[in-house]
């Protein structure tokens, strides 16, 4: 009994560290540029002048920080309806400092902008993109 206890205990871990390396994701290979390519998108639409098209931007739970109100924004309905109101100004977004950083199947953008507003005002503040 003894030498079958040896045998089957390190069959049992071996079988699990298998397991794991199927279950482990494949991660899906992007680069900075991609993902600074995702803030030209959002700019972008928020130049289409559409408050749902910027909105389709974020996933159904996101949280929505806005710029120029406090009031945190946690659906789809809120981020539109705040949008509606910021796209009156005719927003254009400018990126002043971003760092990017890519691990596997995640990235974040943090960093600051500048929107320039069609009455030629400017408004800084802090963003982040995950």
């Amino acid at each position: 009994m003894r030498k079958l206890s040896f045998l089957i205990i390190p069959l049992a871990l071996l079988s699990s560290y298998t397991f794991a390396l199927e279950a482990a994701p494949k991660c899906i290979k992007v680069d900075q540029q991609q993902i600074a390519g995702l803030f030209k998108r959002w700019n972008d639409s928020l130049k289409s002048g559409d408050a749902k098209k910027v909105s389709a931007n974020y996933l159904a739970d996101a949280v929505l920080l806005p710029t120029i109100s406090s009031q945190v924004r946690l659906t789809d309905t809120e981020r539109t309806d705040y949008f509606k109101h910021f796209l009156a100004k005719k927003p254009v977004g400018k990126i002043d400092s971003r760092t990017i950083r890519i691990g596997c199947n995640k990235a974040i953008d943090i960093g600051t902008y500048t929107f320039t507003f069609k009455d030629k005002s400017t408004v800084s503040a802090r963003y982040t993109f995950t």
